[in-house]
């Protein structure tokens, strides 16, 4: 028994945090060391102006059934893009965090992980 909670423990010691933000957020995160680049890809998405919406859906739908991912970063004002995409999501790992960007403060009412617990303490949402 200790021996298999142990390797359980070792085996989620080593996963990455993906983000997809504006290039400030992505570049802040990279400086701090969160970027991953191999062949096949890597943990991050700059999302510019000219992004299309769909590259955003496949790059979060890439991240999230990655075993490597244990935490997805995104920019609240992209969450609210693919909105349609994160309300069908509802696994816990990786888990889905919404956080602000230098343009845009983040709103806990737009926030569905805000609205699930919100649900779940009986406010309403």
């Amino acid at each position: 028994d200790f021996q298999d909670t142990k390797q359980r423990i070792t085996m989620e010691v080593g996963k990455l945090v993906a983000v997809i933000g504006d290039e400030d957020t992505v570049t802040g995160f990279l400086l701090a060391g969160v970027g991953h680049r191999t062949a096949e890809g890597a943990n991050f998405l700059i999302v510019k102006s000219d992004t299309k919406l769909q590259q955003v859906e496949e790059a979060f739908q890439t991240f999230s059934m990655r075993d490597d991912v244990g935490i997805i970063l995104i920019n609240q004002h992209i969450a609210n893009d693919i909105r349609h995409v994160l309300k069908d999501y509802n696994a816990t790992i990786p888990t889905v965090l919404e956080i602000p960007s230098k343009e845009h403060p983040y709103d806990p009412e737009q926030d569905y992980i805000m609205q699930r617990v919100n649900m779940f303490l009986g406010g309403g949402g």
